[in-house]
């Protein structure tokens, strides 16, 4: 299974927040959405950075209150990403090994969607089940 089977099932759609934003911003777009992250972007097609729950508890602790801190000053600036043509199963073991739950996904250095752990987790548990179906089909059948 491809990155790319994940995205034409949950869309393409990228929610994304202005380099101008504050932590504050960020903050009521992730409570109102029920995200874990959101892609930093001035034009909504290319990633500036990323800033997740785990950004902001980190400047939280660092800091103190950051809420009028602007999202480019905490966000994370050097983005893991993937492509459409990536396995699932190559996902699973980057995210794991960098501790990383979203990517966004890239074509020709633009944001073609996003996926999260959830996602590939998804994803993954669909294929097993399909491939458990088939096993059993043919045990039972012969075919």
């Amino acid at each position: 299974m491809k990155v790319s089977d994940i995205v034409r099932s949950k869309g393409a759609e990228v929610v994304t927040l202005e380099p101008s934003a504050t932590v504050a911003d960020a903050v009521k777009m992730l409570a109102e959405l029920s995200f874990g992250a959101l892609i930093v972007s001035a034009d909504g097609t290319h990633v500036d950075g990323i800033l997740s729950e785990r950004d902001i508890v980190r400047s939280l602790n660092r800091e103190g209150d950051t809420l009028t801190t602007v999202v480019t000053e905490i966000m994370t600036p050097d983005v893991v990403s993937c492509a459409m043509t990536d396995d699932i199963a190559d996902l699973m073991l980057l995210m794991t090994d960098r501790r990383i739950r979203h990517l966004p996904v890239l074509a020709d250095d633009e944001m073609v969607g996003l996926v999260s752990i959830g996602d590939v987790v998804k994803a993954r548990l669909s294929q097993l089940e399909d491939e458990r179906r088939h096993l059993e089909d043919y045990i039972t059948t012969g075919r």
